[in-house]
């Protein structure tokens, strides 16, 4: 599964780009049924959650590297006139029709959940300064769940923030259900338990699960293939965020009688 992602690069950056330009066209040439009007809250929530473990939005908090730097896709186009409305139907649009060679998920979300993620992804792409207000509390944790020690809400906030890892893991703790990678709570400890999960990743739970972070193709689940995962978290995250990473992990994974 290790292929250009849907926005792309490369190749399928010059078709987004040259998409910028045709839906312009579009756009002037004819008139739209109006969309309704979006919910930017959801939609950056969905956006952190579906699509930041891939991709770069300095708005969003987001620093994933699998597909484009958003901000950098669409800044040129914007400083060329091209209008936030047509960036919006330019997401849209990829959402709904990634590339089917790319590693980009089909169905990653539908109507309006796809509609928001485009409407908040075409308000802050390249745009200077920071999110505010409700925007800015949008995608913090709304309960401690199991992270009830600073280790583990440090924990948790990297799983949930800027690392992405609920757009392509279920956590239940984290309320993440991302479908591409593992179910975590179904998985995790059991595969940690494989014998060949052991001779790769090590026999600890400690040592799998740090190693499936920063080494993700070391020992591959049943089920899945390699090229989705990002395999620089090493690199990306200190050692004191994989740390607590590795230790909420742990912790959210636990048996529900022993939480």
């Amino acid at each position: 599964m290790h292929r250009s992602f849907g926005f792309g690069s490369g190749r399928h950056a010059a078709r987004l780009l040259l998409s910028v330009g045709a839906l312009a066209l579009l756009t002037s040439a004819c008139s739209a049924t109006p969309s309704p009007t979006p919910n930017l809250i959801v939609g950056k929530q969905q956006f952190v959650a579906k699509c930041g473990a891939c991709h770069t939005l300095a708005h969003a908090g987001t620093a994933g590297t699998i597909g484009p730097d958003l901000d950098e896709a669409f800044r040129a186009s914007i400083a060329e006139g091209a209008g936030r409305n047509t960036i919006r139907g330019v997401v849209e649009h990829q959402i709904a029709y990634p590339n089917p060679q790319g590693a980009m998920p089909a169905n990653l979300t539908k109507g309006e959940a796809s509609a928001d993620i485009a409407a908040y992804v075409a308000q802050v792409a390249a745009a200077p300064g920071t999110d505010a207000g409700l925007l800015a509390e949008a995608t913090k944790p709304t309960g401690p769940g199991v992270a009830t020690t600073p280790l583990l809400k440090e924990g948790k906030e990297v799983f949930t923030g800027s690392s992405g890892c609920g757009s392509c893991h279920t956590l239940a703790d984290a309320a993440s259900s991302g479908t591409v990678g593992p179910d975590l709570n179904k998985r995790l400890r059991s595969d940690c338990e494989l014998a060949a999960s052991k001779s790769a990743r090590g026999a600890s739970l400690t040592d799998c699960i740090k190693t499936a972070v920063t080494k993700p193709y070391a020992f591959i689940p049943s089920g899945y293939t390699a090229g989705v995962m990002p395999p620089d978290f090493g690199e990306k995250l200190s050692g004191k965020q994989l740390a607590a990473l590795v230790a909420y992990l742990e912790r959210a994974t636990e048996p529900s009688g022993k939480q």
